[in-house]
């Protein structure tokens, strides 16, 4: 009777071997699917959509690159997060950076 280590190990096998499988099965059919990607792609531009929406809770973590300085502490400064993809997603670099590098860089005065 096989340990069942053993068995483990054989049924991760058999998970990595059908997930290299599905890659390459990927790999095989993505020139076939390119025109229904570039038609998306057009469809996009012509709505002028935003970027993917990663997250659905907070509207800090559903589009990071549209986020403003203040979004995750709307309720006062000492707040705790309201939602837990907060500790998910780091803010982006241009919200991080000092504040002396913002100078003239923002619609309302400092």
């Amino acid at each position: 009777m096989p340990r069942p280590s053993a068995l483990a190990g054989v049924v991760l096998g058999v998970a990595a071997l059908a997930f290299a499988v599905s890659l390459l099965d990927a790999a095989r059919l993505s020139d076939a699917r390119q025109p229904a990607r570039d038609e998306r792609r057009a469809l996009v531009d012509k709505l002028g959509l935003t970027d993917l929406a990663l997250f659905t809770e907070a509207r800090y973590t559903r589009h990071p690159s549209q986020a403003d300085l203040h979004s995750a502490l709307q309720d006062h400064p000492a707040a705790f997060d309201h939602f837990p993809t907060g500790a998910l997603l780091a803010p982006p670099p241009h919200l991080t950076a000092p504040y002396a590098s913002l100078a003239g860089k923002t619609a309302s005065p400092d």
